[in-house]
């Protein structure tokens, strides 16, 4: 997916917020911004998104002195989403459809993305579960289980901490022997890391691997050679949130993209509603 003119205004909203929220140096704050709006000036509009986003991240680790700005808010998120763990997989039990259900919490989680929205608290995060349970989906649960069905190996691509929790809900409910769990390679933003998994016990139901990349997405030249060879080898993939869909839509794989349509841009470009709980497949 490319960068659309309406996304510049979003890059300058995540700097702001997120150098204020890595540091109280004013004078860092002016630095990184000035730098991100040269950058943005010159910036190839053929690119995806998350390069930016990747850009204005390193910024911000770098001038800040900080490697891992968010580390509080994901441990803290997390350890709520722990929390929820026990109820939300009774939920799911209770269910008649419990894949149905347990795809519609994976996509609930997606919800946590402090790269779109810093404000996120635990009542909103209630709200769209409850949501979750009753709205309409964009897309078909039924065509999502029918390509894991058909799929020898399923490569799971992983989005934002707290939402790795909501991800072991659906995974519960995949052939967990054929399901490999990716994460991002370094800290950037409130992304899930090998870190992350170890928390959150993701590394005790499948195998996880990191994309040796440290972009709020997946850019697939940029991922370590390991990654690549799993993830072409792979008969399925699963990526969970935007950054995935916005760096792999345009990707030659039998790819099924579980989201929140949270950006009026990708919104448009899925052809949703902003806010929609979305399951769309793109076969290679």
């Amino acid at each position: 997916m490319e960068t659309n003119f309406d996304c510049i205004p979003c890059f300058i909203r995540q700097t702001i917020e997120a150098v204020r929220f890595a540091t109280t140096d004013e004078n860092i704050h002016e630095l990184v911004l000035r730098e991100v709006l040269y950058a943005a000036s010159k910036m190839d509009m053929k690119k995806s998104p998350p390069v930016m986003g990747q850009y204005i991240h390193r910024l911000i680790r770098k001038y800040s002195g900080s490697p891992d700005p968010y580390k509080k808010v994901k441990d803290r998120f997390n350890q709520y989403a722990l929390e929820l763990y026990p109820a939300l997989k009774e939920i799911i039990e209770n269910s008649p459809d419990k894949f149905d259900t347990a795809a519609r919490m994976a996509i609930a989680g997606n919800i946590i993305d402090f790269g779109v929205n810093n404000k996120i608290d635990s009542t909103i995060i209630k709200k769209n579960i409850e949501k979750s349970l009753s709205e309409k989906l964009f897309g078909s649960v039924t065509h999502l289980q029918e390509a894991v069905n058909a799929a020898e190996t399923i490569l799971y691509i992983g989005d934002n901490t707290g939402e790795i929790v909501f991800d072991r809900l659906l995974i519960g409910q995949l052939p967990k022997g054929k399901v490999i769990y990716a994460v991002r390679g370094s800290p950037v933003i409130n992304d899930a890391t090998i870190a992350d998994a170890v928390y959150t016990a993701m590394t005790d139901m499948v195998r996880v691997i990191d994309n040796g990349s440290d972009a709020p997405g997946c850019i697939i030249e940029e991922c370590s050679s390991a990654f690549r060879q799993y993830f072409f080898d792979a008969d399925l993939i699963i990526a969970k949130g935007q950054g995935n869909f916005e760096t792999l839509s345009d990707v030659n794989k039998n790819i099924f993209f579980l989201l929140k349509a949270k950006c009026p841009v990708i919104a448009r470009h899925i052809g949703c509603e902003l806010g929609n709980a979305v399951i769309m497949g793109k076969q290679s």
